[in-house]
């Protein structure tokens, strides 16, 4: 006996197969729904856990004082420097970031050295000044808080603040700056600890 496909039976089976491929295509997109929520919801965890380890931090760095403000007369400038601040940490410590008084927030920085320390304004945070007595020298590195760059591409300024000693990263716009800040500042700190023979001279 001959068998007969029959037209009815072959649209059903077209309907079906059409009806299961809609299904399989709305269960992928629940599944791709659920992935990218739980995504979300993991990135926002990790925001939240950082945000409060920053506030955690800046809770036990309380103790720092308040940041030195310019003076009204800061005095004739012998260098400028247009570039980022890349943050601050303790001292020899270049992941151990202090974030206190928005030491953390990296920013745009406009550097002026005068006779009577170093203006640090920074657009958009806060702006703070490092009066010549409380500079300790600076020096070319590649990294502090998080942050690495070529040899040599760093300035960074070792400073006083209250009794803790302090690295703050600094980068010009450019590089070729580094050297001549690192001299006034390393001849300047220099001064501030090293009377000369001649003034020991004459003191005797």
């Amino acid at each position: 006996m001959t068998s007969v496909n029959h037209p009815v039976a072959g649209l059903a089976g077209f309907a079906g197969l059409a009806a299961e491929q809609k299904s399989q295509d709305v269960t992928d997109w629940a599944a791709r729904i659920g992935w990218v929520v739980g995504l979300l919801l993991v990135i926002a965890l990790v925001y939240w856990l950082m945000r409060e380890g920053w506030k955690w931090r800046g809770t036990l760095q309380g103790d720092l004082p308040e940041l030195p403000q310019a003076p009204s007369e800061p005095g004739d400038p012998q260098l400028r420097m247009s570039g980022r601040y890349h943050g601050s940490t303790t001292a020899g410590q270049w992941l151990d970031r202090i974030v206190a008084h928005g030491l953390g927030t990296r920013s745009r920085v406009e550097l002026t050295l005068t006779d009577q320390g170093v203006s640090v304004v920074r657009p958009g945070a806060q702006d703070f000044f490092i009066p010549a007595a409380e500079l300790r020298g600076a020096r070319l590195d590649k990294g502090i808080a998080g942050k690495v760059l070529a040899e040599g591409g760093l300035l960074v300024i070792t400073w006083q603040l209250g009794e803790k000693l302090i690295d703050s990263g600094f980068r010009s716009d450019h590089a070729a700056e580094h050297p001549a800040w690192v001299d006034a500042l390393t001849t300047s700190d220099s001064d501030q600890n090293h009377p000369s023979n001649q003034t020991e001279g004459a003191e005797r």
